[in-house]
């Protein structure tokens, strides 16, 4: 399990060959996902969980200004910057 960043307005992609499998609960502020066309989907709050497996899903971002959390479970050794335990992706 890992614990997945995201400052206000930022966005992280999501590599089908890294997030496989991969199921996430916000744990703070809110997360937005971004849709394969570039559209923007669902957000999420506080305490919602989502699975990525399947779902078209090409990122995540904050649509917010104030930091969001999810923690991420992998049944392997999830994306490549899994390791880090916190991502702090660049904001867009």
């Amino acid at each position: 399990m890992w614990t997945l960043t995201l400052r206000g307005g930022a966005r992280v992609a999501v590599v089908p060959a890294e997030w496989r499998d991969a199921f996430g609960v916000v744990t703070r502020g809110r997360v937005q996902l971004e849709l394969r066309d570039g559209e923007a989907g669902p957000v999420l709050g506080r305490g919602a969980g989502f699975w990525l497996r399947g779902t078209g899903v090409r990122a995540l971002r904050n649509p917010g200004r104030r930091t969001a959390r999810a923690r991420i479970v992998t049944p392997g050794p999830g994306p490549s910057h899994a390791g880090q335990r916190t991502r702090r992706p660049v904001t867009e």
